[in-house]
């Protein structure tokens, strides 16, 4: 019988450990808990690093799941039990508001894209799944901050840089904004992040009422914001969308 490879063994049982419990370990609860020395269990994670599967964070010197995982392919997102409950609303979304829609959650400070409906016409686009957004300025970024509240504290501790001259950038005038988006149910972006284009996002839940995603258009700013308001049917529609994904999350009604 052929003998498994021991560093693959260990290497495998460090991406569960991180998989699960904390969002982020150091170096010696991850040693400790899988009973390795410090040496051994770092040198795991300085090549799982260098391969994207494992991130490390500047800040605390803590480790975390890395986006390689997402990228490798659409396997791991098929049995991902968020997307998997998303795929016909998000694409309900889609046909019904005529623009893109977007699935994220949060990961490194950022938004992780999960799902990414094209918008239904025949303009040429790219599928931007793995791809990162910030969260002080999109729209999905802003309901994660909102109602997350580890995206909150990541929020406020990244460089909240500006994309545009409508970006807030300063503390009180983004905690303002999440107090908006908590007391509306939804997040926009208008030109924060890019010119000539909007977003709007809301928040989905589980089964816990906790929130564990967020789902969006984006578009032109003419089409979102034809009078210089977002489209009413249009705000309707994505919160619509988060909550049909929720409750099939098993989350109630919202």
């Amino acid at each position: 019988m052929a003998r498994n490879i021991q560093s693959l063994e260990r290497a495998a049982a460090m991406l569960r450990l991180l998989a699960g419990g904390e969002r982020r370990l150091g170096l010696s609860d991850i040693a400790s808990s899988l009973g390795l020395a410090k040496g051994t269990a770092h040198g795991i994670l300085r090549t799982l690093q260098q391969e994207g599967f494992v991130e490390q964070d500047d800040a605390s010197g803590r480790y975390q799941l890395g986006a390689e995982l997402l990228r490798l392919g659409t396997t791991y997102l098929d049995v991902h039990e968020l997307r998997a409950r998303a795929l016909v609303w998000a694409d309900d979304l889609a046909r019904s508001s005529g623009e893109s829609v977007y699935l994220g959650v949060l990961h490194q400070q950022g938004v992780l894209i999960v799902h990414h409906v094209f918008r239904p016409d025949d303009s040429r686009q790219v599928l931007e799944i793995g791809a990162m957004q910030p969260l002080h300025s999109t729209a999905l970024g802003k309901v994660l901050s909102a109602y997350d509240p580890v995206a909150h504290s990541e929020a406020l501790e990244a460089d909240r840089k500006p994309f545009t001259d409508r970006t807030v950038c300063d503390a009180a005038g983004f905690e303002h904004l999440l107090d908006l988006t908590r007391a509306r149910g939804y997040a926009a972006d208008v030109e924060e992040t890019w010119e000539g284009v909007a977003s709007i996002a809301a928040p989905i839940h589980d089964r816990r009422r906790m929130p564990v995603g967020a789902v969006g258009i984006t578009g032109a700013v003419e089409r979102l914001c034809p009078e210089g308001e977002l489209r009413p049917e249009l705000i309707a529609a994505v919160r619509d969308c988060a909550r049909a994904v929720s409750r099939d999350l098993g989350a109630g009604r919202f």
